[in-house]
């Protein structure tokens, strides 16, 4: 009779989302636009600069203004670690900036 395997004790359960999944707000606070921000369709289109066609990366789960609600259920769920992405653009907006986009930065803090 084979003997069932353990998590090791103190092993934290956690969750991992990244910023073109659900951050939102690609307008706020300075952000730069994004390869996400211009290509609805990916590859299979050309960049639509004009941003004309509907794009989900535009909104997302808007993890921008929602955060503490996420991070709640996430908490909920009996996660104990979370582990979540800021696109660059929105820390560079254009990308050669020598320091950090000071409204981000405050988020980053509170």
């Amino acid at each position: 009779m084979s003997k069932l395997a353990k998590f090791p004790e103190g092993l934290l359960w956690g969750g991992a989302v990244a910023a073109n999944q659900l951050e939102g707000a690609y307008q706020e606070d300075g952000k730069g636009l994004s390869t996400a921000d211009v290509s609805p369709n990916g590859i299979l289109s050309p960049p639509d600069f004009a941003m004309k066609e509907f794009n989900l990366y535009h909104e997302g789960i808007d993890f921008y203004h929602t955060y503490k609600e996420h991070i709640a259920l996430f908490a909920e769920m009996g996660f104990k670690a979370f582990r979540f992405s800021i696109g660059w653009t929105r820390i560079f907006p254009n990308g050669d900036e020598q320091t950090l986009n000071e409204k981000v930065y405050n988020f980053m803090i509170r």
